[in-house]
């Protein structure tokens, strides 16, 4: 018999229900009020565990850097793996974009000491990066640059979605990837890699 779940702390049960709420209705839109009436706590206790209502967004922030698992599938499967998984969380009802955009977009001028901004940046950079050891690994000559080109169609595809509602968005950004491969020598689902030595 399976032993039952480890019960939560009441730190993670503040987290929880702040990622929660923050994500769906917005993080100026809730107040810790809010969140510790939801939980059925007082706004005392949840002082106790984060300080401040910066400090509870920024652990939020922070329980959403989430790094890619790892995987045995081939570098290129990866890659297009990725907008494979964006289309499957479009068509969630709960989807509203990207929380370190959100948050950015939100706090903007408010986030004075640039923590916020800070995550985000660190979020984004560590996306590109997992696209340029893979792209390394196929032997493409400029990984950096084309990274950079896979996280702008990551995060086009996800605009496109929130405006259109439209999961196809990322099948979209995900030929487009196809193409951007190919045309960096990469063997795509069969095809011939780029004669990248062709003039004309």
């Amino acid at each position: 018999m399976a032993s039952p779940p480890p019960k939560q702390t009441m730190k993670e049960r503040i987290l929880e229900t702040a990622d929660k709420l923050f994500y769906l209705q917005g993080i100026r839109a809730i107040g810790v009020d809010t969140i510790a009436a939801e939980i059925g706590i007082s706004k005392r206790t949840l002082y106790n565990h984060f300080p401040s209502k910066d400090a509870l967004i920024e652990a939020y922030l922070q329980r959403r850097f989430v790094q890619p698992r790892s995987s045995n599938k081939p570098p290129v499967e990866q890659i297009l793996a990725t907008f494979d998984s964006l289309e499957r969380r479009f068509t969630a009802k709960d989807f509203r974009g990207c929380p370190f955009v959100n948050a950015v977009a939100e706090l903007g001028p408010d986030d004075e000491d640039r923590t916020v901004r800070d995550i985000a940046v660190a979020f984004k950079e560590s996306r590109r990066v997992w696209f340029r050891d893979l792209l390394r690994q196929l032997g493409v000559a400029d990984a950096e640059g084309l990274a950079t080109q896979l996280t702008l169609l990551v995060d086009g595809s996800i605009a496109q979605d929130l405006v259109r509602d439209d999961p196809a968005m990322a099948r979209a950004a995900k030929e487009a990837a196809r193409v951007l491969l190919a045309n960096a020598g990469v063997t795509v689902g069969g095809s011939a890699p780029a004669d990248k030595k062709r003039t004309g």
